[in-house]
């Protein structure tokens, strides 16, 4: 690839494990709460510069970016493990470095697949190395129980292309990223080439911006007036036998007060105890007291099965004839639940996690009746995997998403996590209701937009109003499935183009 006239780019270019590094720190500054989504942009096409020059190791640039996006991107995983863990500094450290590199691999792969194409430029930059790259965003979405965490996607829930959302998903937002940063490097190609390259990439965000002005759903009743109780309990205090009470006291407190409301809820596990231990003592008066006012009260609370076996995270809603239930469905490894169990047991004591063991029910659909309507229902990292959340359409009338984010601290996470949790609202064309115990609690609209929030923690009541909706977004009736399809025939297409099983075969800067 010719690059005169850019002396700065050519020295960085004999740099190319650094600058591949550098790409992927600089991609993190597209996320929340950042919010420079250009930025998404420009760190991938870095690296696709990397990847043009033959003279460069596709895997350990791809590596060096997965590196520097996950680093700087997740490093809020030390704040819990070191924060929460009892582990000190050290043990924390490595566990998170090694956390990252396993993430970088994803990339180092990438890279190796790039090196198996062989094909003009210009497919390679806008067909194969956008593709490939989704591809792996979606193996990284589900692999091992998944991690979606920092797909491109997410970055673009406040720019133009937020709009392809409701017809392909984040990842379909990702792909029209990568597209993007393709189509930038293409715009050097000279002559009438270059013109169709700026009108593809001008097309491509106008039709994010018309898909954004498109109504996929439709108010079926009046407003709902809402209020979420933020206890701001802190991590290393919440499960211990003393904070109980007061826990109980403040939440029942705050709930008490904003029972003109037609619905209260609470975080994930508010009631920090087996529920049985505080029904009839907590958990019958209140619902009593909901009742008569008319209201109802959504909370979360650990839940024993009958032989006291398994216990599960879930959410109840008092209010109703009879009391609903949800159980989480996507537990996380090694927190919630431990993989391997007769192999790895030891790690439970060693990283002193409460409540560390859940099960799971399955059911058919992730919805709870909350008085007149169905809820879309998702406990904390679940809203992370958009695929799921939408199997509770079109029967959900709303989205409400109970977390504790008390994990991550004041680091990144907090604000990533409600970047995701926005998407999912966008892309379901409902009001999502986030209640979380430190923050950010919000009131999403079926737009992606942040109706209200609260700010992080702090002891809060968020209060605000939303609208039942119905109907279908293109995305909530097809899922992943339009997004795949779609990658796989510009797969197909790109590959008579030349492709080598060594790469070897043909010189990329030539062409």
């Amino acid at each position: 690839m010719q690059l005169t006239g850019n002396y700065t780019l050519t020295r960085l270019l004999q740099y190319p494990r650094l600058l591949g590094l550098a790409a992927g720190a600089m991609t993190t500054l597209a996320y929340a709460p950042f919010n420079l989504w250009i930025m998404a942009v420009i760190g991938p096409a870095l690296l696709f510069i990397l990847w043009l020059d033959r003279h460069n190791s596709p895997i350990q640039t791809g590596f060096a970016y997965g590196l520097g996006i996950m680093g700087s991107g997740v490093s809020w995983l030390h704040v819990s493990v070191a924060q929460f863990g009892d582990l000190g500094w050290l043990f924390p450290l490595v566990l998170t470095l090694g956390f990252i590199a396993l993430m970088a691999l994803y990339y180092a792969c990438l890279g190796w697949l790039t090196g198996r194409f062989i094909a003009s430029r210009a497919v390679l930059l806008v067909l194969v190395f956008p593709s490939l790259w989704v591809l792996m965003e979606w193996l990284r979405g589900w692999f091992l129980t998944g991690f979606p965490w920092l797909q491109i996607g997410y970055s673009q829930i406040d720019s133009p292309l937020a709009g392809y959302a409701p017809l392909l998903g984040v990842l379909g937002i990702s792909w029209m990223v990568l597209v993007s940063a393709g189509l930038l490097l293409s715009l050097t190609t000279p002559g009438r080439i270059r013109l169709g390259v700026g009108g593809g990439l001008a097309l491509i965000w106008l039709g994010g911006w018309l898909g954004g002005q498109t109504h996929w759903s439709q108010p079926i009743g009046d407003p709902l007036r809402v209020a979420m109780v933020q206890g701001n309990i802190p991590q290393a205090e919440k499960w211990a036998p003393e904070q109980l009470v007061p826990s109980l006291v403040l939440y029942a407190k705050k709930t008490k007060e904003n029972l003109d409301r037609d619905l209260v809820v609470w975080p994930e596990t508010a009631v920090s105890a087996f529920q049985f231990q505080v029904d009839e003592p907590f958990i019958q008066p209140l619902e009593n007291t909901v009742k008569k006012q008319g209201s109802h009260l959504v909370f979360g609370v650990v839940q024993m099965d009958e032989v006291r076996e398994h216990y599960f995270n879930a959410m109840v809603a008092l209010g109703n004839d009879e009391r609903d239930h949800y159980y989480k469905r996507h537990l996380v490894p090694f927190t919630e639940y431990l993989p391997w169990k007769r192999l790895l047991w030891p790690l439970i004591d060693l990283f002193t996690i409460p409540m560390s063991d859940f099960s799971t029910r399955q059911e058919e659909k992730p919805l709870m009746r909350v008085g007149e309507y169905q809820a879309g229902m998702s406990i904390c990292y679940e809203d992370a995997f958009g695929s799921e959340m939408i199997q509770a359409l079109p029967e959900a009338a709303y989205l409400i998403n109970a977390s504790n984010d008390a994990w991550f601290g004041q680091s990144l996470a907090p604000y990533q996590h409600l970047q995701i949790a926005r998407m999912r609202a966008l892309e379901a064309g409902r009001y999502l209701l986030r209640s979380t115990n430190t923050g950010i609690s919000a009131i999403i609209g079926p737009r992606g937009e942040i109706v209200a929030r609260s700010p992080l923690l702090e002891v809060d009541v968020l209060k605000g109003e939303i609208l039942p909706m119905q109907g279908d977004t293109p995305y909530s009736r097809i899922g992943n499935l339009g997004i795949l399809t779609l990658l796989v025939v510009v797969l197909i297409g790109a590959f008579p183009c030349g492709y080598s099983r060594f790469g070897q075969s043909c010189d990329r800067d030539q062409m």
